[in-house]
C-alpha cells in the first residue's frame, strides 16, 4: 500500500502555485479577431477546472467555446500540439457527433500553449447506464469516418497492437518507481506477459479514426438524445476496439464523477451489441480484436495511472521545456480538488482488489 499512501498525502498537498486559465491573455488574442473584435476579458466565462488537459471558457454569447491546453498528451510542442489537435476536430467532425472547430489561436507569452475555438455543446453529462447506447452510436458515427483527407497526418501505426503494446510497456517502467502494492504490481505485470503472448498470434486489425479517450465523461448528451464526443486530442487512427473498452471499463467508468458508474456485464455486452448494430456490416471485421483491444486499454489505463503517479509531483515546465514537449503532468499545472479527485481514483484503481475485479471483467460475455 505505500503507493496508496503517498497518494494520500499528495492529494493533502495543496500548492498555492496552482495555474489558472490564461483568461486576458485569450481575451487580447480574441480582440484581433474581426468577429470577436467586441468580446471582453470579464464576457469570457472560465468553466470549472474538471480535465488534466485543458482550461475551458465561454466565450460571451457567441456559441463558442475556448479550449486552453495545459499540456500536451501526445508529446508535441505548443504550435504541434495545436495543429494536431485542430486537425483532429477536423477529421471528426463528419460524424455528426463532435463540436465543431471555428479558429485556431496561435500560442502567445500569455497563452504559451495556445488555443481552439470550438463549437459550445449545451448538453448534460451522460447518465449510466441509460445513455450508453448513444454513446455506442456516436463512437460507431466516429469510426465510419473517412481516414484520408483531413486525418491524413493523425498519428497511426502499422499494426495498432503492437503499437499498443509499445506504448504500455514504455508505461510500465513507472511501475516499480509508483512504489505500488507486490501484489498489485505482479498482477499488472502478469497481465501484460499474457498480453504480450496474444498479440503475437494475432494478425493486424483494420484501421479506423478512434478518440482513444472515449471515457464517459468525455461525452455530453444533448436535449434530443445525441451524444457528442467533446475532447478530441488524442486522436489516431487505429483499432475502435480501444474506444469501446474506454467506454466501459470501471477505471473508465468511474473517473468522471459526473458520470460516476459502475456497469455491470449485461451493460456492456448491450453496449457492445449497440455499436456493432450502428456500424452494420462493417462490425464484422474488428469483432476477432475486441477482447484484445479491451485488455490493452486497462493496461494502458494502470500504467497511466502508475506514471502519473510518479510525475505529478514533478514541477511545471519552464516556457523551453513546453516549447519542446508539452507533456506536463506537474500538480500545479491544475486547481486541487482536481488533484485530489485524481489522486483518489489513481489509488483505487492501483489496488490489488480493484486490480483483481477489473481482470474479470475484460473477458467479453454475451
Amino acid at each position: 500500500m505505500r503507493g496508496c499512501v503517498r497518494l494520500a498525502s499528495r492529494a493533502m498537498r495543496f500548492a498555492m502555485t496552482t495555474a489558472t486559465a490564461p483568461i486576458d491573455a485569450l481575451a487580447a488574442a480574441l480582440a484581433e479577431r474581426p468577429d470577436m473584435a467586441g468580446v471582453r476579458a470579464e464576457d469570457i466565462v472560465p468553466l470549472a477546472d474538471t480535465g488534466l488537459a485543458h482550461w475551458h471558457a465561454r466565450i460571451g454569447t457567441t456559441g463558442r467555446l475556448a479550449r486552453m491546453p495545459k499540456q500536451s498528451q501526445m508529446r508535441l510542442g505548443a504550435a504541434e500540439n495545436l495543429a494536431y489537435q485542430a486537425e483532429s476536430f477536423r477529421a471528426a467532425e463528419p460524424s455528426g457527433h463532435t463540436p465543431k472547430l471555428f479558429d485556431v489561436v496561435a500560442p502567445t507569452a500569455g497563452l504559451p500553449l495556445g488555443a481552439l475555438i470550438v463549437e459550445a455543446i449545451d448538453g448534460r453529462p451522460p447518465h449510466l447506464p441509460d445513455d450508453l447506447t448513444a454513446i455506442a452510436e456516436a463512437l460507431a458515427a466516429l469510426h465510419r469516418c473517412p481516414t484520408d483527407g483531413a486525418a491524413a497526418g493523425l498519428k497511426r501505426s502499422a499494426n495498432p497492437l503492437t503499437a499498443m503494446l509499445l506504448e504500455v510497456r514504455d508505461q510500465a517502467e513507472y511501475l516499480e518507481p509508483a512504489e505500488l502494492d507486490p501484489v498489485a504490481e505482479l498482477d499488472i505485470r502478469s497481465e501484460l506477459d499474457k498480453v504480450f503472448r496474444q498479440v503475437e498470434r494475432l494478425s493486424r486489425p483494420p484501421r479506423a479514426l478512434i478518440s482513444f479517450d472515449a471515457h464517459p465523461g468525455n461525452f455530453l448528451i444533448e436535449a434530443g438524445g445525441r451524444a457528442v464526443l467533446v475532447d478530441l486530442d488524442k486522436m489516431r487512427l487505429s483499432s475502435p476496439g480501444f474506444d469501446l473498452a474506454h467506454a466501459t471499463l470501471y477505471t473508465s467508468t468511474t473517473w468522471d464523477p459526473n458520470t460516476s458508474a459502475e456497469l455491470t456485464e449485461a451493460d456492456t455486452a448491450a453496449f457492445y451489441a449497440a455499436w456493432e448494430a450502428a456500424m452494420g456490416e462493417a462490425a464484422a471485421a474488428h469483432r476477432p480484436f475486441l477482447e484484445i483491444t479491451r485488455r490493452l486499454m486497462w493496461l494502458w489505463s494502470v500504467t497511466w495511472c502508475a506514471k502519473w503517479q510518479v510525475l505529478s509531483g514533478d514541477a511545471a515546465k519552464d516556457a523551453e521545456a513546453v516549447e519542446a514537449n508539452a507533456e506536463d503532468w506537474s500538480e500545479a499545472k491544475s486547481e486541487p480538488k482536481l488533484i485530489a479527485h485524481v489522486a483518489a481514483r489513481v489509488a483505487d484503481y492501483l489496488a490489488p482488489a480493484t486490480i483483481a475485479k477489473v481482470r474479470r471483467t475484460l473477458v467479453l460475455k454475451g
